[in-house]
């Protein structure tokens, strides 16, 4: 009588299990529901997250980019901080709607989007690191005031590289700019990571003068920024407006764009207690319309 091949017996038993445990995976990851992907963690639809930079206080500055196009298009929200909690919202809203609609950006475009770039601003007023909700806002208008400045008390849209001056202005207020252009961590976050991947154009949310500003810097206004105010303009219903002329401003972040020949326009809410999705959903779609011709 043979002796059995204690060999081929070993690995029999060994294919047996292997056989065994997958089946046992597959039987239960198809029982399983779908897992729910917090909007904050890594998205599903292909985003990268990265981390840009820190605020005065070490709060992280978000960027999340969709897909690897060519014509790259950056969405930034929140450069004041709480004040403009709802342009945080909004940025906050497109991130969840390309979660929903990932083919929403198409194959030759990156869509970038810096939802807070001002967290030290947001969480003075919110209380919240991170996503908040509408009823974590102050109501208290020294608080929402305050909460429009980074934690040097710096106004972040007056310390940028274009016309800078130490003192600027907010309606009829004096700001602090900063020591220097560039002085903030959250500015030099946002400076360096335009100059890193050069978008053809940055489009910034605020709240609340109701209309698409073109923008502007020693050089007056660059061809084809007029072209995306009234693409925008026209799709979302904000009225165009060529230049800001309510009271002066220097060191603005769009206008310091012009100076570095990227078209950017700055797009006001009409409120500060609103997204306005649609509109502005409407006027993203303009946008992708209006480069995707080009």
């Amino acid at each position: 009588m043979m002796r059995p091949n204690l060999t081929n017996i070993t690995v029999a038993i060994i294919v047996a299990i292997v056989i065994m445990a997958v089946g046992a995976f597959f039987y239960v990851n198809s029982n399983q529901a779908e897992p729910v992907i917090s909007p904050m963690s890594l998205p599903k639809a292909g985003a990268i997250h990265v981390i840009i930079g820190k605020s005065v206080e070490g709060r992280a500055i978000d960027s999340y980019t969709y897909g690897t196009g060519p014509i790259h298009l950056l969405f930034v929200g929140g450069i004041h901080g709480g004040y403009e909690w709802n342009s945080v919202l909004l940025a906050y809203k497109y991130l969840d709607y390309l979660e929903v609609n990932p083919d929403a950006v198409p194959t030759n475009f990156t869509v970038s989007i810096i939802p807070s770039a001002n967290p030290d601003g947001v969480f003075a007023v919110t209380g919240k690191e991170g996503r908040f909700s509408i009823s974590d806002v102050s109501t208290d208008e020294k608080v929402l005031a305050a909460g429009r400045f980074d934690a040097n008390k710096v106004d972040l849209n007056r310390n940028f590289d274009c016309k800078w001056q130490a003192k600027s202005t907010w309606q009829s207020k004096t700001v602090s700019a900063g020591k220097t252009a560039f002085s903030e961590p959250e500015t030099q976050a946002l400076r360096d990571f335009i100059r890193e991947y050069k978008p053809r154009t940055v489009v910034f949310w605020h709240s609340q003068s109701n209309a698409v500003y073109a923008s502007q810097c020693e050089n007056g206004i660059l061809p084809g920024t007029l072209d995306i105010m009234n693409a925008y303009s026209k799709a979302s219903g904000y009225p165009a407006v060529k230049t800001f002329d309510a009271y002066a401003t220097t060191g603005a972040a769009d206008d310091w764009l012009a100076s570095q020949d990227i078209p950017a326009i700055t797009v006001e809410l009409s409120t500060h207690d609103t997204i306005e999705w649609d509109r502005n959903l409407a006027g993203i779609k303009a946008l992708l319309g209006y480069f995707g011709k080009k």
